[in-house]
């Protein structure tokens, strides 16, 4: 089977790259590697890369698309899961959606098994959420 290097590239169309590229920029303590405008003005392409996770976003506009918020219903993308080490690192992003004046669901315990995640949504609407997976066969 050939193999994949473990490191995500993500893609998402956005209405604003500007905004965007900023809002994840602060949220995720992202830089940015490059930004490209269509010679005629039909797309704009933003691409960051986190410092020490295997993530790489990138975010495009194009100005023929629709200018309506995201929904999970629709199909395509549901929602976008970041994955933390411990509870106390969730219980740490929390906080800090809460020092950028993110709104969020707070650290929720769900019912079908011992995982905790926050569940927020970026400026165009878009699922995101921080969620921790207790090890295996923990009582966490």
């Amino acid at each position: 089977m050939p193999s994949i290097t473990g490191q995500v590239g993500v893609i998402l169309t956005v209405r604003d790259v500007d905004r965007s590229a900023a809002w994840y920029a602060a949220l995720l303590g992202m830089a940015m590697r490059y930004s490209h405008i269509a010679d005629d003005g039909s797309m704009h392409y933003v691409c960051l890369d986190h410092p020490t996770a295997a993530l790489d976003l990138c975010l495009v506009s194009h100005a023929a698309g629709p200018r309506d918020e995201f929904s999970e219903y629709r199909a395509g993308l549901d929602h976008l899961e970041f994955l933390v080490s411990s509870r106390e690192e969730l219980v740490a992003w929390a906080s800090r959606l809460d020092q950028l004046g993110v709104a969020h669901s707070g650290v929720r315990e769900l019912s079908y098994t011992r995982n905790s995640m926050v569940t927020f949504r970026d400026p165009d609407n878009i699922q995101l959420e921080f969620f921790w997976r207790a090890p295996a066969g923990s009582s966490e």
